[in-house]
């Protein structure tokens, strides 16, 4: 692929309507207990059409963003509607307990934006956050704990992008996620499955085994899940607006939440506190930096800028394989070039990216076309980097050089969710929240029904490498690092793709594999995102998806030095993409996490 178009190879809903109509809503079934779930809306992993596009991993909340948009409102009414449905149905990967990227698409002006509503750390946080003795704490006992709760960004996110260029009341957005708390949704197998990994410790806190272990037993496949506390804390955001979590009585409650986690009488686990207040919410605020932006076969490629590594990393892979035809080259050929510009992609991550306002983040230097290429020469077609791999400096950018000692990457969680929009005037939103591991700290605000997020275990507990500097080390206010990639493509100011997935450290290679399966090697975007991922991360190991650790490549690979472990899921990508006749095409995952859910307004046959 070059320059010019990309080649192409219920119940919620009526009630979302009356709200957007303005209407009354049906009656609630009050305290009744709910019977069977309605049938959720069909879950397909592509759609083609008219009106605008909605990919997320769900079909009840990718349901929640079409009626949005069915209804007039935009890209960005219909992003938030869907991510504040993922809260219910996708409760253990994202929701107000947490925080995130969004990336806005203006088509009037033809300008990208971006919203950076990472979660941050207590202001008493220090580099010793999670050290005791000097030496970091067990994993478990930051991820189960408040010690790794941060100021949640999420809200905050959503009232920052509708007051910018939103044209629905955050009520109206808020309520069809309130309408399906409040009358279930149908259980998966995926649910079923993401809880029993957290059963041990969700029994450990009353109000999540509560919620979600009824009776002490897991949810079973087919029944309704219902969340009445997080319908009311929906309801009382839409009446009272946003800052209602950041001041008040929800944030007095996730402030002796992480103070004093409830645990349950007699459980043995350690849960640490945290030293969350008031004040830390009070004082949040969203950030407005402009994205990050590469040039990749004639087309602009923007993304989420630090404090999230993922545009910087994106960007810095895409300019080294800039160089290289990847269209022609073999399966083998490509699937190297792309594991070795990901391997130094991340060796110069860990040097140089973390949050701005606490390191000289050289954002510029890092995405451009002279660094690539200094990096790019390291990368030999019969030969393998060892890793993990020194930086460079693209300060200084010296061809094939490294700058200092190597240090191996440290830990990241690998959940969260991804979601995109488009709407029938063009503009776009690339989305991607998250809690940080699957179900998040574990602890539920009682009475308020979400997860809280342990995002400051994405901060380095301590330095990988003393010799090198680490800029990922907890501090007061800061945010920690993330892999979130949310991303849009544009050829001369119009959108051609976005896209973005979940999977910690995994995102950023997820989105250079689609990316290049889309625009290189010519795949369609449903087969892009479909195809067996591969994920190297400056480790002397590659992870395989199981199509391509059971297949000839692997061997192919070995035979020039490559080491490999399996891995049998990658991301969970989902993306749109503009067609040349002016339909929108949506696509998400047709196997992982079940399989994700592509719609649009006006459904139109195929690409």
């Amino acid at each position: 692929m070059r320059r010019s178009t990309v080649r192409t190879t219920a119940p919620l809903a009526a009630a979302l309507t009356a709200v957007l109509l303005g209407v009354a809503a049906p009656p609630a079934a009050g305290a009744a207990p709910p019977g069977p779930a309605a049938a959720p809306p069909v879950k397909s992993p592509l759609a083609v059409g008219h009106g605008g596009a909605v990919a997320s991993v769900d079909a009840d909340a990718s349901a929640a963003g079409i009626e949005v948009l069915r209804h007039g409102g935009n890209a960005v009414d219909a992003a938030v509607a869907t991510a504040a449905a993922l809260g219910v149905t996708e409760p253990y990967s994202a929701g107000i307990g947490g925080g995130g990227y969004f990336v806005y698409y203006d088509a009037k002006s033809r300008t990208v934006h971006t919203v950076d509503g990472r979660e941050t750390a207590p202001r008493s946080a220090d580099a010793s956050l999670f050290l005791e003795g000097g030496r970091p704490i067990p994993f478990e006992q930051a991820q189960t704990s408040g010690l790794g709760v941060g100021t949640p960004g999420t809200p905050a996110t959503w009232e920052t992008a509708v007051r910018a260029w939103g044209s629905r009341s955050m009520s109206q957005l808020l309520k069809p996620a309130e309408d399906l708390a409040r009358g279930g949704f149908t259980v998966d197998a995926t649910f079923r499955a993401q809880t029993e990994a957290n059963q041990a410790r969700f029994a450990d806190f009353p109000d999540t085994a509560k919620l979600f272990l009824p009776g002490g037993r897991l949810p079973v496949v087919g029944s309704t899940m219902t969340n009445p506390d997080l319908a009311g804390t929906y309801r009382q955001l839409g009446r009272e607006g946003i800052g209602a979590l950041y001041r008040g009585d929800i944030a007095r409650d996730i402030v002796r939440t992480v103070r004093k986690p409830p645990v349950r009488p007699g459980a043995t686990r350690v849960v640490r506190p945290g030293d969350l207040t008031t004040r830390d919410l009070r004082s949040y605020a969203t950030l407005r930096p402009a994205p990050t932006k590469v040039s990749y076969r004639g087309l602009d490629v923007y993304s989420a800028p630090p404090s999230s590594s993922g545009g910087t990393s994106v960007g810095q892979a895409l300019n080294m394989l800039e160089r290289t035809d990847l269209e022609k080259a073999s399966p083998a050929a490509y699937l190297h070039r792309f594991i070795e510009a990901s391997r130094v992609a991340f060796a110069d991550r860990g040097r140089w990216v973390g949050d701005p306002a606490f390191e000289d983040v050289p954002t510029k230097a890092l995405l451009s076309q002279r660094f690539a290429d200094a990096r790019a020469c390291l990368i030999k077609d019969d030969a393998v980097l060892s890793s993990p791999l020194a930086p460079g400096d693209p300060r200084n950018p010296k061809p094939c050089a490294s700058s200092g000692a190597a240090a191996p990457t440290t830990y990241e969680g690998e959940n969260t969710t991804h979601l995109t929009t488009a709407d029938k005037w063009g503009n776009v939103v690339a989305y991607t929240l998250t809690i940080e591991s699957t179900g998040g700290s574990g602890i539920t605000v009682p009475g308020r029904g979400f997860i809280l997020n342990n995002e400051l275990t994405d901060f380095s507990f301590a330095p990988a490498n003393p010799a090198v500097h680490d800029p990922n080390l907890p501090g007061p206010n800061k945010r920690p690092r993330s892999s979130i990639s949310p991303t849009i493509v544009l050829d001369d100011g119009r959108p051609v793709l976005a896209l973005g997935s979940p999977g910690g450290a995994t995102i950023i290679t997820t989105a250079i594999q689609v990316l290049t399966g889309r625009l290189d090697r010519g795949l369609p975007l449903v087969e892009a995102i479909a195809a067996p991922r591969a994920s190297q991360r400056n480790q002397a190991t590659t992870e395989l998806e199981p199509g391509l650790w059971n297949g000839p490549l692997k061997g192919e690979l070995e035979r020039i030095g490559h080491k490999f472990r399996l891995n049998n899921e990658i991301g969970a990508a989902t993306g749109i993409e503009r067609l040349p006749d002016g339909r929108w095409l949506a696509a998400a995952e047709k196997e992982r996490r079940g399989g994700g859910s592509a719609m649009v307004v006006r459904p139109s046959g195929r690409p």
